[in-house]
């Protein structure tokens, strides 16, 4: 089997996930380097069993390599075309680039084809973007979308390991009957829930928001989907959430949405009320599927739906995602 030498740059939450997807799913990787700030370079990860030294990133790092992946932060915008340069394929998970004309913003399981026009770049989309896209894409091809609008319920985990490690930090306090501290949210997360991810920008929307707004149009390649989006920080480790109501052009049933669904690559349906079965962060935490459920009719409006999505975060909705984006170029002969 072929080989491929990639480089994983970053070492937090999403690097480290990243690390654990290309060693579960057997990406055949022949050389390894795991690259970071000099605040990381020395310690070590383990990768197949064996220990590799982290490095610091320079614009050298890249050389002999097919495939980057970056975690996601400033990172690639300042090595990212230094490895297009030095022949990689960078897959960057941060926004630096999803926006741009000249970079596909991949999801497989809606838009493969685009990894075919990369100029050396392909962007991996925001996480809660990848899975409300994952499970709309088979409505979108049945019966076209008119307007999304979603609330998003989001984990910690999407803010790094630091909003991690404050949220456990913040609700022993809570219980302890201390004084609550923190430094990683402008306000207390635990037992909370605040409607503020990303910066707020001039039009009352959060950047979060907007990267919802704009990036469903470039995945599903067409401009005329309407979407607006409310995203709000959780107390829950991690697992993004969302509420999902969708207004095709055609007339769908529930019914009819709920096979689709259950056909497509992917998905995972978990509706079943009587058992009292729908979509759990807990249950999705670890695993690489999006999982739908509530799925039933907007009875407001003539072609209306509401769904519940749920998937992991740091998985598809980060690291699977990018690690996929890289399969498909193996499939394609792209690398």
């Amino acid at each position: 089997m072929k080989t491929y030498n990639v480089a994983v740059v970053g070492t937090g939450a999403v690097g480290q996930t990243m690390l654990k997807v290309l060693e579960e799913r057997n990406f055949p990787v022949g050389k390894l380097k795991v690259l970071a700030t000099s605040r990381s370079a020395g310690k070590t990860v383990t990768f197949r069993g064996e220990e590799y030294v982290i490095e610091e990133t320079t614009p050298a790092s890249f050389a002999g390599i097919d495939v980057a992946l970056f975690a996601g932060g400033e990172a690639s915008k300042i090595y990212g075309r230094a490895a297009v340069e030095a022949g990689a394929v960078v897959i960057d998970n941060s926004s630096n680039f999803r926006m741009d004309p000249e970079v596909p913003l991949v999801v497989p399981e809606v838009n493969p084809q685009d990894v075919r026009w990369h100029k050396g770049l392909i962007a991996n989309p925001n996480c809660s973007t990848i899975q409300m896209v994952v499970a709309l894409k088979p409505i979108y091809d049945a019966a076209g979308i008119k307007r999304i609008v979603v609330s998003t319920y989001q984990a910690v985990s999407g803010a790094g390991q630091e909003a991690i490690d404050e949220l456990r930090q913040q609700s022993q306090q809570v219980l302890a009957g201390e004084e609550v501290t923190g430094k990683v949210f402008p306000w207390q997360i635990a037992f909370n829930c605040l409607p503020h991810i990303d910066v707020f920008l001039e039009n009352g929307y959060s950047k979060e928001e907007m990267k919802m707004v704009n990036e469903t149009k470039k995945i599903m390649g067409d401009d005329q989907i309407q979407v607006t989006a409310t995203t709000v920080r959780v107390p829950v480790f991690n697992g993004h959430s969302e509420a999902v109501n969708v207004e095709t052009r055609e007339k769908l049933t529930a019914a009819a949405a709920r096979e689709l669904l259950r056909r497509a690559p992917g998905v995972v349906v978990v509706d079943d009320l009587a058992a009292k079965a729908y979509p759990l962060a807990i249950q999705a935490d670890g695993r690489d599927e999006v999982f739908v459920g509530r799925i039933r009719e907007d009875f407001t409006i003539a072609n209306g739906l509401n769904m519940w999505v749920v998937a992991d975060n740091l998985r598809k909705g980060a690291a699977t995602n990018a690690v996929q984006i890289a399969e498909l170029l193996v499939q394609e002969g792209l690398l």
